[in-house]
């Protein structure tokens, strides 16, 4: 099992920590994975603030390739129209289509991945 953890759950982790207790537990299993986007969305912050270490760790983390058919983005991007799930970015769209890809478990905070899991098969914690 491969547990990518989505960006919400690292920013809650280096904040504060309360909602994501289980970080540490999946990092001590080696458990966890991440993705290009991810570290899109990380990286530029954590440079800004000189966390060159913690830039370091999460570049070792195990990266699963992006691999994006726009079809299949096009296909969630309609079937949440369709339900009313609104406000959800192609960036998460991606997000879901990797973890659906590679049969992943995805660790986020993010109330949309929530609502996608409602009309999408795929595991979430």
């Amino acid at each position: 099992m491969r547990i990518l953890v989505d960006s919400s759950v690292w920013i809650d982790y280096f904040r504060s920590g309360k909602n994501s207790g289980e970080l540490d537990s999946f990092i001590e299993q080696n458990l966890i994975c991440t993705n290009d986007l991810i570290l899109t969305e990380l990286v530029p912050f954590l440079k800004a603030k000189k966390k060159t270490r913690i830039i370091h760790l999460l570049k070792s983390v195990i990266k699963i390739p992006l691999e994006i058919n726009w079809d299949t983005i096009i296909k969630y991007q309609t079937v949440c129209i369709e339900k009313g799930i609104n406000n959800v970015g192609i960036p998460d769209l991606i997000i879901l289509e990797n973890v659906i890809r590679n049969d992943l478990v995805l660790y986020s905070l993010d109330k949309h991945f929530r609502l996608l899991n409602e009309n999408f098969k795929f595991k979430l914690l």
